[in-house]
C-alpha cells in the first residue's frame, strides 16, 4: 500500500529511539510530521535535523509531534540525536517498510554509479491519521518553515 493525499495512512509499525513504537495507529488524535532524509552524519541531514530542532517548540506549540525517518540503524540514530541534541525521536526504517510505503526510494546517481537512495521528503499527517500534504525531492533551505506553515493551517483549519 502506497500513501496518498487525503486518504488515510496504511498500516505500519516501526521503532524509534528512546523505544518508542510508531504506527499508523500510535497518535491517533494528534498531528504528525515525518521527514525522511538518507543518511545520519551528512551535511545536508544534519542541517535539516538542526532546523527541525531549532524549530521543535513551534511545532510542539502547534500540537505536531515530529519524528525523522532513514534506514540507518538505532546505534546510529542514538549517536546522531545524542551529538545534535535533537528533542524528538527517529524511526530505525532498517528494513526500509515504511521507505517503501511512503515511496521515497529512488535511484540515485552517487560518484557516478546507480545506487538506490532515499529521497528527502516529508509528510505530514493530519489527527484523523489522513495524510493532508506531501513535500517530495526537496531543497532543505527553507523547507522547515514550509512545513511549520502547513501545521499551522491544520491546527486553525480544525
Amino acid at each position: 500500500m502506497a500513501v496518498v493525499v487525503n486518504k488515510p495512512i496504511p498500516e505500519f509499525e516501526s521503532l524509534a529511539t528512546g523505544g518508542i513504537k510508531v504506527s499508523n495507529q500510535s497518535h491517533v488524535g494528534q498531528t504528525v510530521v515525518l521527514y525522511f532524509y538518507p543518511k545520519d552524519n551528512t551535511p545536508g541531514c544534519t542541517t535539516e535535523a538542526m532546523q527541525f530542532r531549532d524549530k521543535y517548540k513551534d511545532f510542539v506549540k502547534a500540537g505536531a509531534h515530529v519524528f525523522g525517518v532513514s534506514r540507518d540503524n538505532m546505534k546510529s540514530h542514538d549517536d546522531f540525536k545524542t551529538k545534535l541534541e535533537l528533542p524528538f525521536e527517529l524511526i530505525a526504517d532498517t528494513e526500509e517498510k515504511m521507505c517503501h510505503m511512503f515511496g521515497v526510494v529512488k535511484n540515485k546517481i552517487m560518484y557516478g554509479k546507480k545506487v538506490k537512495g532515499i529521497e528527502r521528503s516529508t509528510f505530514l499527517i493530519g489527527a484523523d491519521g489522513v495524510l493532508k500534504q506531501e513535500w517530495r525531492g526537496l531543497k532543505v533551505p527553507g523547507h522547515v518553515e514550509e512545513v511549520l506553515k502547513a501545521v499551522k493551517a491544520l491546527k486553525k483549519a480544525a
